[in-house]
């Protein structure tokens, strides 16, 4: 059994790391968009980030302290949040072939694509440093609107790129014959818990395969003939 390895915390804190995580063990064809994906969550996590600082550039610019408030519970609970529920179970997916996972990834993503779209709005009281939030504290306060704009621009980066993330996902998914059927069936059976399950099927069928690549190549050698 792997020794978990993410997150990388430093020595002096007292916690070990809480997942194994290492993008070899992902099939080829899969490995550069699971990367990118994994990219997507860091790019998140430091939007969240950069509204904290933000909100903090709000208040003393005069916004209140509501907003302050709300992006330290964006921050703290959304990190790590969608690192759980949704990287994991498409880092599972892709890891195993899993179509419990697909769906699982598909729910919380889809739901997150729609909070980003909020967040890059705006809509002042949420706690994010959205278009309407920003726009509307020029007046009040140059120098905060200005940092302000940054985490703005990063939303409206974040929400785009998800969007266009969730597409090729689906239509990955659906081009390989994945449906709901197959997730109910796995969670019916209990596969879905099981990688060696997984693992041992796509070995399967990557044998079949290799030994129709190879059967292929016998029937095309040319036949050689005694005399």
């Amino acid at each position: 059994m792997a020794e978990n390895n993410f997150p990388p915390l430093p020595k002096l804190i007292p916690l070990k790391p809480c997942f194994y995580q290492n993008f070899e063990e992902i099939p080829d064809q899969h490995r550069t968009f699971c990367r990118r994906l994994y990219h997507l969550w860091i790019l998140y996590s430091a939007t969240l980030a950069a509204n904290f600082i933000g909100c903090l550039a709000w208040m003393f610019g005069g916004g209140g302290v509501t907003n302050f408030g709300l992006s330290i519970i964006w921050l703290v609970l959304f990190t790590p949040c969608s690192y759980v529920c949704w990287f994991r179970p498409i880092y599972k997916a892709f890891r195993t072939d899993s179509s419990f996972n697909f769906m699982a990834f598909f729910f919380v993503f889809m739901a997150q694509v729609v909070i980003t779209i909020i967040q890059a709005i705006g809509i002042p009281g949420w706690g994010v440093c959205g278009w309407l939030g920003t726009v509307s504290f020029f007046g009040t306060s140059l120098f905060a609107s200005i940092i302000m704009l940054i985490p703005t621009i990063m939303f409206t980066a974040v929400a785009s790129f998800s969007f266009v993330a969730l597409t090729k996902v689906h239509n990955f998914y659906r081009g390989s014959g994945g449906s709901v059927s197959k997730a109910q069936e796995e969670w019916a059976t209990g596969a879905w818990k099981n990688p060696l399950v997984h693992q041992a099927a796509r070995q399967a069928a990557l044998g079949v395969s290799q030994g129709g690549t190879q059967g292929q190549q016998h029937s095309s050698a040319p036949c050689s003939t005694q005399m």
